[in-house]
């Protein structure tokens, strides 16, 4: 990713003054709040979250125990939790932030949560999770009104898909997470549709294919195999 695809901002003055400039309404509504944002082409994502994906380029997605245990030592500074219940999650997303890392629930995953906004209401009320993922944009929608970090992820298995994912990328996700990660011209081609950060992964294995992806344009590569997040 070219360093002349960002703007950063580095002070919340700044922020306002230029978010008016462009879109007063946004502007006035950015007086009210106090989180520090990157702008990237027409997305808005908060610095702690770009500076951690910029650190390190590789997020731990965890599907067990184990892989929660391996990837707690490892360097990732961001962890998709592919795996829990109601019961067991709050517990996952502290021993990730105990660890000083981000923790994104994987809203599809998680046993025992419908597909619907109390889901959401779930995450954030009884967990300490940064922010969430999900294929649906309904709860992506309910969760950034909510002020968490969010993620839609897609499977772009044809022309259909891709076209649908533009289209959802209207609700201004903080990122698109697509999927499988071996097609950088896709990963161009939907950064430049809809001006948001693209995350991606499914069958990354190589250093090469990691290059590849960034250099097409991916913010960071998703994956659950440990032996990549030391790369």
């Amino acid at each position: 990713m070219k360093a002349s695809d960002f703007k950063l901002v580095q002070t919340w003055d700044n922020i306002v003054e230029q978010v008016k400039q462009t879109n007063p309404a946004i502007g006035c509504f950015l007086v009210n709040s106090k989180s520090v944002l990157i702008f990237i082409g027409g997305a808005a994502m908060e610095q702690r979250f770009y500076d951690a994906l910029q650190d390190c380029p590789i997020i731990a997605a965890v599907r067990d125990e184990a892989g929660l245990d391996a990837c707690l030592a490892s360097d990732v500074r961001m962890v998709f939790t592919l795996f829990g219940d109601v019961c067991s999650i709050p517990t996952i997303v502290d021993r990730i932030r105990a660890a000083n890392k981000f923790a994104v629930v994987h809203l599809d995953r998680v046993t025992g949560l419908a597909s619907k906004e109390v889901a959401v209401d779930f995450i954030r009320q009884s967990t300490r999770a940064d922010g969430v993922i999900s294929t649906h944009t309904n709860l992506i929608q309910y969760a950034k009104s909510l002020g968490l970090f969010t993620v839609l992820r897609a499977f772009l298995i044809d022309s259909i898909a891709l076209d649908n994912l533009v289209a959802s990328g209207r609700i201004r996700p903080d990122a698109l997470d697509i999927l499988p990660g071996l097609m950088p011209p896709m990963i161009r081609r939907v950064r430049e549709q809809t001006g948001l950060p693209v995350l991606t992964g499914g069958l990354i294995t190589q250093k090469a294919e990691i290059l590849q992806a960034l250099e097409a344009g991916a913010l960071a590569i998703s994956t659950t195999d440990p032996a990549v997040w030391s790369m």
